[in-house]
């Protein structure tokens, strides 16, 4: 097993950047694909037509999600532990520090490019959209 490290920087709020990864209808305009998400402990998610999917385990709104999370190429019946922190940078600038524990080794490399290639490119692309709006 092995763990998936990444920090990045977003052009926007702790606030609204929580708001992207938790609210099921503000992801799937940026990233597409169908999502559902019941933001609260033991609630369940879904991402792109329920390719990946778990449990929320711990929600701070601002700055933390934790989930169970597994995707249709994990053994049966396997998670992994995500953990998202949120800091401000400033009024328009958030640090995100991403782990992903328990990534079945064969997956490692094509979940860390996935993390950036299908959710931190396209939030970045969206907020720079915004930006010029």
């Amino acid at each position: 097993m092995s763990a998936i490290k990444q920090t990045l920087l977003f052009n926007a709020s702790a606030d609204d950047l929580y708001e992207y990864l938790t609210n099921a209808r503000k992801l799937q305009k940026i990233i597409g694909g169908k999502v559902s998400s019941d933001a609260k402990p033991n609630g369940k998610f879904s991402a792109y037509d329920g390719y990946l999917f778990g449990s929320f385990v711990e929600l701070i709104p601002g700055k933390k999600i934790v989930q169970k999370w597994a995707c249709e190429d994990f053994p049966k019946n396997q998670f992994s532990d995500v953990k998202i922190e949120l800091k401000n940078k400033t009024d328009k600038q958030t640090e995100l520090a991403f782990t992903q524990e328990n990534v079945p080794d064969e997956l490692f490399e094509d979940l860390s490019a996935g993390w950036n290639e299908f959710y931190w490119d396209p939030i970045k692309d969206y907020l720079e959209d915004l930006m010029w709006k």
